[in-house]
C-alpha cells in the first residue's frame, strides 16, 4: 500500500503488549481497509501521532491502560475502545467514565470488533452539509437527487449510496468491504463482486466515467475532475 493511499485510510493503532494478538489485529483491520500500526507499551502509544482510533488494552507492562485512555482523551478526541481481558463491571464503569468509547472483553472475534469501530465511528462522524458538489456532480443528501452538469440522473437506491459514500470525502479511497457495509448492509460479508456490477452501471449513468476512479487493489474514490 502505497503513503497516500494509507494517508487517506482510517488511521488505528492497536496497544496490546502480546505480540501474537498484535499482529493478529493489525492483519486483520488492513484486510479490512483500515491503516492500522501496533505499539506494546503504554508510553509507547503516548508518544505515537494521533490516530483516529485506538484499540487499548488495559493490561499493559508500563502504564495502567486506565491511565493511558485518561491521557489520551485528555489531549485528542480519536475514538477508544478498550480491548482487554478485565470482564468486570467495574472495571468497564472506569475506561469509560475515564474516556474510552467502548469496550471489549477478550476473546473476541474480528468481525464483532469492526462491527464496534463502524459503529462508533458512526456515532462520532459530525454531520456533514446536505448539499455535496464535485466538480460537474451535485449530490442533495436531503432529496436524494444527483445531477452531473445540471442534468438530473436518477439512480437506485444502492447506486446513490455508492455514490454518497464516495462523494462525502472526495478523492479519499474506500475499500470496497466499507461500501458495501455501508450500501448494502452494515454485517455484509457476502462477495464483493456485486459492487463491480453497480459500479458499471453508476458510470454509465453519470455519463462521466473517468469520475468514479479504480484504486487497484484498494478500492474507488472520486477522481479530480
Amino acid at each position: 500500500m502505497n503513503a497516500e493511499a494509507t494517508a487517506e485510510l482510517t488511521r488505528v493503532l492497536v496497544v496490546e503488549d502480546d505480540r501474537g494478538i498484535a499482529e493478529s489485529l493489525v492483519r486483520g483491520l488492513r484486510q479490512a481497509g483500515y491503516a492500522a500500526e501496533d505499539v506494546r507499551s503504554g508510553g509507547a502509544a503516548l508518544a505515537a501521532a494521533a490516530p483516529d482510533v485506538v484499540l487499548l488494552d488495559l493490561g499493559l507492562p508500563d502504564i495502567d491502560g486506565v491511565e493511558v485512555c485518561r491521557r489520551l482523551r485528555a489531549r485528542s478526541d480519536a475514538v477508544i475502545i478498550a480491548v482487554t481481558a478485565r470482564g468486570e463491571e467495574a472495571d468497564r464503569v472506569v475506561a469509560l467514565d475515564e474516556g474510552a468509547d467502548d469496550y471489549l472483553v477478550k476473546p473476541f472475534g474480528l468481525a464483532e470488533l469492526l462491527a464496534r469501530i463502524r459503529a462508533v465511528l458512526r456515532r462520532r462522524r459530525p454531520a456533514g452539509p446536505e448539499i455535496v458538489r464535485h466538480g460537474p456532480l451535485t449530490l442533495d443528501l436531503r432529496t436524494l437527487q444527483v445531477s452531473v452538469r445540471g442534468r438530473v440522473v436518477a439512480l437506485t437506491p444502492k447506486e446513490f449510496g455508492i455514490l454518497e459514500c464516495l462523494a462525502t470525502d472526495p478523492g479519499r479511497v474506500v475499500s470496497r468491504q466499507q461500501i458495501l457495509e455501508q450500501a448494502w448492509d452494515a454485517h455484509w460479508y457476502g462477495p464483493t463482486k456485486v459492487l463491480d456490477v453497480h459500479i458499471a452501471a453508476l458510470r454509465r449513468k453519470l455519463g462521466v466515467p473517468e469520475l468514479i476512479e479504480t484504486v487497484y487493489g484498494h478500492g474507488f474514490r472520486l477522481g479530480p475532475v
